[in-house]
């Protein structure tokens, strides 16, 4: 599974097109994501005093039967790899969703669901 974090206009906007796509998309070309490891630290650096922020669990292999490209690649900030989803994501791939509040000092939970 691959993990996104989602500002909530743009999950809003995924209920009604039945995609999920974020400005990362259209400015860098792939949307990213994170290993279910990288989740906690990615909210802290990035997504800091968003209490509407959902958490979303995408099936890996779903892309793929959809033809939507996922590589890792290497973050030199992070020193880690992290997925790139090179399309827009089908709701069909996102398995479940989570309400995910980020404090405004990054601090967050992860659902008690996924470990």
């Amino acid at each position: 599974m691959l993990y996104r974090i989602a500002q909530p206009a743009d999950w809003h906007r995924a209920q009604e097109t039945d995609f999920f796509e974020s400005a990362d998309l259209e400015a860098e070309g792939f949307i990213h994501a994170s290993e279910l490891a990288q989740v906690l630290e990615t909210a802290r650096l990035y997504y800091r005093a968003s209490p509407g922020a959902v958490l979303l669990e995408v099936e890996e292999t779903a892309l793929e039967s959809a033809g939507i490209r996922v590589e890792r690649e290497w973050a030199e900030r992070r020193q880690a790899y992290f997925p790139h989803v090179f399309g827009r994501i089908p709701l069909t791939a996102i398995r479940r969703s989570w309400p995910f509040p980020v404090a405004d000092d990054g601090a967050v939970q992860l659902p008690a669901e996924i470990n």
